[in-house]
């Protein structure tokens, strides 16, 4: 699994410091919504999966719209026994080759571009940062019913359904997380495809000024990570 795979507990910190060396998508695409996860962001979900449901170690993993591979990797450094990312973005799928060769984890983790309608099989951990809706409606749809299809536990980030300042000013003072509500629609989507929202968590997402309909320097706006099982 390469020279970082590990079995011991892994501090959050280092955590990060390992995504750091991830390199991000080099020309995003907007109608992809390929915004490139934060490394405090993915430590916080890679760390909740291995760490507090042992959802990570010695697990096969899914990395549904892998981008450059920031989870996948992520789970292959925190000791998964095999991972599979997927996009369909052909220069993502080759920088993140390039990514697990660069970080010697080439041998854990498989690349592959396509659709996510395509894949198949059967995964004990679905990782995903799926596309949120702002470009195509109900993007993530697609994804979290293909998520729920073939993996059995499944960790999903989702816009927040409302712009809330007073939450955004907690989440700066804060180092991680805020347990919410789910959406009451996601959760009756997540329902009808044979799932069951186990929790729901907050995080403060930061993005740089990388598209021209982009009006600031950077945007901080709120994410929610379900954290879903699939039903018996």
């Amino acid at each position: 699994m390469g020279e970082y795979a590990q079995k011991r507990l892994i501090r959050k910190l280092d955590l990060e410091r390992f995504l750091s060396a991830v390199k991000p998508q080099p020309t995003p695409k907007a109608h992809l919504e390929q915004y490139t996860l934060s490394e405090h962001v993915a430590a916080n979900i890679l760390h909740m999966a291995a760490y507090s449901n042992s959802n990570i170690l010695d697990k096969s993993v899914l990395d549904l719209g892998c981008g450059t591979g920031r989870l996948a990797l992520g789970a292959c450094f925190l000791g998964a026994k095999e991972v599979v990312g997927v996009d369909v973005d052909p220069l993502a799928i080759r920088t993140a080759s390039e990514n697990s060769r660069n970080l010697g984890l080439a041998a854990c983790v498989q690349w592959v571009n396509a659709n996510v309608n395509s894949v198949v099989g059967c995964f004990d951990t679905v990782l995903m940062n799926p596309p949120f809706g702002v470009q195509t409606r109900e993007a993530d749809r697609a994804f979290l019913a293909k998520a729920l299809d073939v993996g059995n536990a499944v960790y999903s980030l989702h816009n927040h359904p409302e712009v809330n300042k007073r939450l955004i000013g907690q989440l700066k003072s804060r180092d991680g997380f805020l347990q919410v509500q789910p959406s009451p629609f996601l959760q009756r989507f997540i329902e009808k495809n044979n799932g069951s929202v186990m929790g729901v968590y907050s995080m403060l997402m930061t993005i740089p000024h990388m598209f021209d309909f982009h009006r600031k320097l950077k945007y901080d706006f709120v994410v929610d990570l379900y954290f879903i099982q699939k039903k018996p």
